[in-house]
């Protein structure tokens, strides 16, 4: 092979890809068996079947027990909107952020108290093994999961206050700048940083995804005087969602 050239498995894949986007292979149609891709490209049994891993690894095909593999239907993606400000009506995050489809929007939850892993200390600067309030989120559009998050606050904040559980109380469903100002924490800052890697085998099970899918990973941080006071990890299905910035300009 000379430099710059792709394997054959590459090539193969990319046709076939091409086939699937311009819809000369619609959704629901059984992709060219192994047998007829070897005749089809002259290539080898193990060139064929790495070209069909690729397109499965990229979420285009399914594997159907017993049947064969098949063109998944490839889904409009949707917007998920993330703002740089706040509306004065003190939105929940999941409104905030949905703002397009509030009315639709439903969400669950789930808050218990954890030692923080060394991670988790890590990126809200308090010792590993300190307590904290977690609460996971599954967020629905529709009906249709379409957002998880998992949030964690330092019980040295907010333990023995109102908001010491984000969903009750008061202030509960409100955002994290509303229930910390409740209890005299200004929130000054939040920093999100974006990424992308392959699911974890439960939120594919939550989301609705099959294994290899990617996610869309938001690491969210909120600060007060440069203290952090609640952090987040949001994953959102990559085939379904993008993610969209609104942010002020000052």
């Amino acid at each position: 092979m000379t430099f710059g050239e792709q394997p054959a498995y590459l090539r193969v894949a990319g046709d076939l890809r091409k086939k699937i986007v311009d819809g000369s292979l619609p959704p629901h149609t059984r992709l060219p068996s192994q047998a007829r891709i070897r005749e089809e490209y002259g290539v080898s049994d193990t060139v064929a079947l790495e070209a069909r891993k690729v397109l499965m690894a990229e979420g285009l095909v399914e594997g159907r027990s017993g049947s064969g593999t098949y063109v998944r239907e490839r889904p409009v993606p949707r917007r998920v909107s993330r703002s740089g400000y706040r509306p004065d009506s003190g939105a929940t995050p999941f409104r905030q952020e949905q703002a397009d489809v509030a009315a639709r929007g439903t969400w669950e939850s789930r808050s218990e108290q954890a030692e923080a892993s060394g991670a988790i200390a890590e990126r809200l600067s308090i010792p590993p093994g300190d307590r904290v309030m977690c609460t996971k989120y599954v967020f629905r559009d529709a009906g249709e999961a379409m957002m998880l998050s998992t949030s964690w606050e330092p019980l040295a904040v907010t333990g023995r206050t109102p908001v010491m559980l984000p969903e009750e109380g008061p202030l509960g469903g409100m955002g994290v700048v509303e229930r910390m100002a409740a209890i005299d924490v200004i929130v000054d800052n939040v920093t999100e940083e974006v990424g992308a890697r392959p699911g974890l085998a439960e939120e594919l099970l939550a989301l609705g995804g099959v294994p290899g899918h990617v996610v869309v990973v938001i690491q969210r941080t909120y600060f007060a005087s440069g203290r952090p006071v609640e952090t987040a990890d949001i994953v959102v299905p990559a085939d379904r969602y993008r993610v969209a910035y609104h942010l002020p300009v000052k």
